[in-house]
This record gives structure tokens, C-alpha cells and sequence, in this order.
């Protein structure tokens, strides 16, 4: 009994010690299972700890341009990514207008070529707004292959990026490193920095636009500060021109004042290719202007000025406009001096900067446009009438003083005429003559200063004509001018009355072999009236028939007469009669 006990007992050794073997086979395995997990949690660790610091990494600062390339980097360094790049998604939603790089060097961007615009791959996330993971892009059917001098690529990763429910643009992470594919992990956690990076674009482009509209109120406060003292026009619309382009970060800025059917180009801002076409004219009628102009009082975005050129058939005549991408137009109002017009400035093709949205600064530029033309034009009015005030001065001493000083002169000496002999008498009358003529010399010249400065003068016109004939006659021809003729005489008379003028003083030249010649002209509220009269030998009737015959149906139609006759006692008188 005792050694069938042993016996038993020993058997029950080995079981114990075969169950203890199994136990720590099992113990091991446990172990070895709790060790993966804790390598998964601190691994999970690390990678919210890199996520949590590429967070506040890409919020360091609120400059856009460079939190894009903050966020491109920290895509690339959370999934192990060797190429990594960021697309913007422009306003139509269906291209990129932008391309933020990363692993590639600017020798082999340059190689490649143009930023890709959205086909292929890229596309779909643009169509479809997912996260896509591939095994090798080349094996995808959307597929668009690369153009010559890119680098191989085969694994992919693409995530969205929204800002407030919008789709701002990709992120596009190619090669993991390794030569292994991307994880569902990766895809978490790129797409966790994509909705991170949503929020600090969102406040980056709110940064913007509020620096911005700043710096906009600060250029409209110094062009008001311009317009508050004495400027000159071209000077005031070259300031807005050069800051509005400055303040956009815009390739060119220029306005545009509207000239009947045309627009003439007053001020450019931007590379010498651009400011040659100052002082150009563009037809108002081109699609684009009609844009600007059929909606008064509202900025208009074109998305591609050089597409819109070409379809338009206006790029060979603005073959700069090629390189033009994004482009804003705003009217000018047309205030109290009427002048319409547009205020445009256009971003670069692929240009890093754009114009606020939504904000209408061009449009309140525009407005500044606007006030520098009236500011100007009321600058003028108020010069032209501290002129006006001074001649109208200037005259009123004439009349009262010199020609009266004159007159008395003249009364004098005719007084005189019978007190002295008669050898002394005719130089009397000559004195007494060329006083006369002093006065109506006088006289004239208070019309004159009656005249704006700008304005055309018919007397100043008929006077121009007389002088031009003097040297073909070999004398100059008397000039009298009796009335307002620069005041009541209709705009439409003029001409014929110089025509008629010139007309008689050739033929005074042609045939009339005279040593005198008379212009009269004579104005009154109802009717003025040309008298031209020679002293020579007559005119034919066959040359009245023929060489004034333009004259009198001209006159006619006016309303008016052409009368020719012989002088007394010799030569000819052609005479215009025309209603005012």
C-alpha cells in the first residue's frame, strides 16, 4: 500500500509539473500579447503626440503662404511620406489654382513644368471629397501618368481639406517610406491634421482679408490726403492705380476713363509691358467691359482674363494678357462730372496672392477714382473762376477807365481841329483816327477776357484768318468787330462765317488785285452778320455763280443770306447774314 502510494503520489508530480509547463507557455504568450499592446498604445502615443504637435506647429503664426507649407510638411513627416503637396480648389470648384510643394527641389519643379490643374487622380478628389489610399497610382483607372522629368511614384494618399463645410483643397502624400503602403492609421491621422488645418486656414484667411482691408483704408486715407490740397489728375489716378495693385498683390492695376463709345486707358501700374498702353483706347463694347458696366455700383471677378481674351478673339490685340489670371473690375461711379469708367487689377497666372472676396475694395477704390475727378474738375472750376474774376476786373478798368480816358482824348482833339491851321489839321484827324481804332482795339480785347480761357473764340478765329492773309496780300486787312460775337453767335453759324472770310480773302488774293480789304464782323441778339469789302477791280459773275456758290447754299441752310455786290467806288462786298 505505502508503494502503490508513492506510486501515485509521483504520478501526480508529473501532472503538476506538465500543467505548471503549460501555464508558463501560456503566461509567456500573455505577456508577449501585452507587451504588443503597450508597443501599439505608445506608438499611438507617439502619434498623437507628433499629431498634437503638428497642430500647434501649422497655428504658429497666422501667414497664410506659410501655414500651407507648415502643413504640407507635417503631412509628410506624420505618415512617412516623401512627396507631399497641397492643392487650392479655385472658386469654380473644379481646377487647382494653386500647388504647395514638398520633397521636390526647385531645379526639378522647373524641369516639369506647369503646376498640374486637377486631372487624373487629383481630379477625383475634387469630384469626390474623400480619402483615397492606393497600392500604386499607376494601377488606378483615373490614372493621368506623369509628365517627363517627374519622379516615380507609387503609393498614394489623398484627404480633403474643408474650411466651414468648403472644400478649400487636397492634400496629396506619394512614397512612404520604406516602399510600403500607406495604413489606415495614416489615413486617420492625416485626415485628423486636415481637419485641424481646415480651422487654421479658416483663421489665416480671416487674417488676411482683415490685414488687407487695413492696409486698403490706409491707402484710401492717403489718396484722400492727396485730394485735400492742389494735385494734378494723371497724378491722383497713378496713386490708385499703383496702390491698389500693391495692396492686391496683383501682377497689374490700371484705369480706365470711358470717351464716348471708347474707354482710354489714364493710368497703369505694373511691369513696362503693361504701361505702354497708356493712352490707349478700348471700345466700350468688348464682352468684358459690358460686364462691368451693365452692373453699376457692383466689382465683377473674371476667373481667367487670358481664357476670357481668347475666346473673345482680343489676344493678339493684348497679347500681355495672356500671362493674366485672376481679375477683378470695378465701375466707377459717375459722380457729378458724369465720367464713367473701370478700375481693374488682375493676378499673374499661378500667382501666390489673391484678391479679398466679398469685400468689394476694388469697388471702394473705384469710388476714390471718382472723387479724385471731381476733386480735380472742381479744382479747375474753382481756378478757371478766379480767372474769370480777374479779367472780368481787368475789363471793367478798361472800359471805365482807358476807354474812357480815350474817348475824352479823342473829343479834345476834334475840338481843336478848328483852332489850329490847316496844315495841322489832318494830323488831327489821324490822331483822332488812331484813337478810334485804340478803342475798338479795346474793345475786342474786353470781349476776349470775357471768354473762358479754353473756350473757342470766333473773334480770335477771324482774327488768326487775317493775320494768316497778310502776307499773301502784302498787307494786312482791317479787322472790325462790333457786338458779343463770341457770345451770342450760335456754334453752328461759326464755321460758316470763317469759311465765308476765307473764302473772300482767296479771292481778294486770286483776282481782286486790291490795296485794301475790310472784315467786318457784326453781332446782335437776333442775327450776325460777315462783311468782307475790297477796293479792286470786281469780281466776275461767272466766279460768284461757281467759286461762292458752297457759301450760299451752306448759308441757306442755316437760314440765312450770301450777298455779293460791287463796292463803291470800286471793288467787291461779300456780305453773310446768319440768325443767332
Amino acid at each position: 500500500m505505502a508503494e502503490g502510494s508513492r506510486s501515485a503520489q509521483g504520478g501526480w508530480d508529473e501532472g503538476a509539473l506538465e500543467y505548471a509547463g503549460l501555464s508558463r507557455v501560456r503566461l509567456d504568450a500573455l505577456l508577449q500579447e501585452l507587451l504588443g499592446r503597450v508597443d501599439q498604445i505608445m506608438e499611438y502615443q507617439e502619434r498623437l503626440r507628433a499629431l498634437l504637435d503638428a497642430v500647434v506647429g501649422i497655428g504658429a503664426d497666422l501667414d497664410l503662404n506659410s501655414t500651407l507649407d507648415r502643413i504640407v510638411t507635417a503631412a509628410c513627416e506624420l505618415a512617412g511620406a516623401r512627396y507631399g503637396a497641397l492643392g487650392v480648389v479655385g472658386p469654380d470648384g473644379k481646377r487647382l489654382i494653386r500647388f504647395i510643394t514638398h520633397g521636390v527641389t526647385d531645379d526639378e519643379i522647373a524641369a516639369i513644368g506647369p503646376y498640374p490643374e486637377g486631372h487624373g487622380i487629383l481630379g477625383l478628389l475634387i469630384e469626390h471629397p474623400e480619402p483615397i489610399r492606393l497600392h500604386d497610382l499607376a494601377e488606378h483607372p483615373r490614372s493621368y501618368g506623369f509628365p517627363a522629368n517627374h519622379p516615380p511614384m507609387k503609393s498614394f494618399l489623398g484627404v480633403p481639406i474643408r474650411t466651414r463645410e468648403h472644400a478649400f483643397g487636397n492634400l496629396y502624400l506619394t512614397e512612404k517610406t520604406g516602399g510600403a503602403d500607406f495604413t489606415e492609421d495614416d489615413e486617420r491621422t492625416v485626415t485628423a491634421l486636415a481637419a485641424a488645418a481646415g480651422v487654421v486656414i479658416d483663421n489665416a484667411r480671416l487674417y488676411a482679408d482683415t490685414e488687407q482691408r487695413r492696409r486698403w483704408h490706409e491707402v484710401t486715407a492717403e489718396i484722400t490726403q492727396l485730394m485735400l490740397g492742389d494735385f494734378d489728375t494723371d497724378q491722383a489716378l497713378q496713386l490708385i492705380a499703383q496702390r491698389s495693385r500693391e495692396v492686391s498683390g496683383a501682377q497689374v492695376a490700371a484705369v480706365l476713363l470711358a470717351d464716348g463709345d471708347e474707354l482710354v486707358v489714364r493710368a497703369v501700374e505694373g511691369p513696362p509691358r503693361f504701361t505702354q498702353y497708356v493712352g490707349r483706347r478700348i471700345p466700350a463694347d468688348l464682352p468684358v467691359i459690358g460686364r462691368v458696366t451693365s452692373a453699376p455700383g457692383e466689382q465683377i471677378d473674371v476667373e481667367d482674363l487670358a481664357q476670357l481674351l481668347k475666346d473673345a478673339g482680343s489676344l493678339p490685340e493684348f497679347p500681355e494678357g495672356a500671362g493674366l489670371a485672376r481679375t477683378t473690375m470695378a465701375p466707377l461711379p459717375p459722380g457729378n462730372t458724369g465720367t464713367g469708367g473701370l478700375l481693374a487689377v488682375a493676378l499673374e497666372q499661378g500667382a501666390n496672392a489673391r484678391i479679398t472676396e466679398g469685400a468689394d475694395l476694388v469697388r471702394m477704390f473705384a469710388g476714390q477714382a471718382t472723387l479724385a475727378l471731381e476733386r480735380a474738375q472742381a479744382q479747375r472750376d474753382r481756378d478757371m473762376l478766379a480767372v474769370l474774376e480777374d479779367r472780368d476786373r481787368i475789363a471793367r478798368d478798361l472800359h471805365d477807365l482807358v476807354i474812357q480816358r480815350l474817348f475824352a482824348t479823342g473829343l479834345q482833339l476834334q475840338g481843336m481841329h478848328r483852332l489850329v491851321r490847316p496844315e495841322h489839321q489832318q494830323r488831327l484827324s489821324r490822331a483822332v483816327d488812331d484813337i478810334d481804332t485804340t478803342i475798338h482795339d479795346l474793345r475786342a480785347a474786353i470781349f476776349e477776357l470775357q471768354q473762358p480761357p479754353d473756350s473757342s473764340s470766333l473773334r480770335g478765329d477771324v482774327q488768326a484768318l487775317v493775320t494768316e492773309y497778310a502776307d499773301a496780300l502784302g498787307f494786312r486787312p482791317q479787322l472790325i468787330c462790333t457786338g458779343p460775337i463770341d457770345t451770342v453767335v450760335p456754334a453752328a453759324v461759326r464755321p460758316q462765317i470763317l469759311a465765308t472770310v476765307r473764302e473772300s480773302l482767296s479771292n481778294v488774293v486770286r483776282h481782286a488785285r486790291a490795296s485794301q480789304v475790310v472784315v467786318e464782323i457784326t453781332a446782335d441778339a437776333e442775327h450776325a452778320v460777315a462783311r468782307i469789302s475790297d477796293d479792286g477791280i470786281g469780281i466776275r459773275d461767272s466766279t460768284r455763280r461757281s467759286g461762292l456758290r458752297n457759301l450760299t447754299e451752306r448759308a441757306q441752310a442755316l437760314g440765312g443770306t450770301v450777298r455779293i455786290a460791287d463796292n463803291v467806288p470800286h471793288g467787291t462786298v461779300v456780305e453773310l447774314t446768319a440768325p443767332n
